[in-house]
């Protein structure tokens, strides 16, 4: 699957690590998929709701089918999210700019997901997408 192909065909989003706070780039890129269509599910233990939308504390916990799983963490805690998403059964594990864990790549891959690295979401969404209106 290409990342085109991913942006085209996916609608839900759950993002890990997603802050309340306006400053933060996870606000602002869930903010831009959010006006772009796609259903954004916050995911932080630390917070009620995030751009009006239930937040989560884990992948787990939301009970519905996600298409990516995007991540705003630190790469150390990657694997985990990894193991999570494989367990859910998402299609697409998206590592936001920054984040490389090779090892939690790899394990993704393995289990069947599409794998994006050190990539973002939205930048991605921006070249790719609009220039195809």
């Amino acid at each position: 699957m290409t990342i085109d192909e991913i942006l085209k065909d996916s609608h839900i989003v759950a993002i890990v690590g997603l802050s309340a706070n306006k400053d933060k780039p996870s606000y602002g890129v869930a903010l831009y998929l959010k006006g772009h269509g796609y259903k954004i599910i916050p995911v932080n233990p630390k917070e009620q709701f995030v751009l009006e939308e239930r937040c989560y504390a884990s992948l787990s916990a939301i009970g519905q089918k996600i298409d990516i799983v995007d991540i705003f963490r630190n790469p150390e805690e990657v694997e985990g999210i990894v193991d999570e998403a494989i367990s859910i059964g998402a299609k697409v594990v998206w590592m936001q700019e920054g984040v490389v864990n090779e090892r939690a790549a790899k394990k993704g891959r393995d289990a069947g997901l599409e794998v994006i690295m050190d990539m973002c979401i939205m930048k991605e969404h921006r070249r790719r997408m609009n220039k195809k209106k």
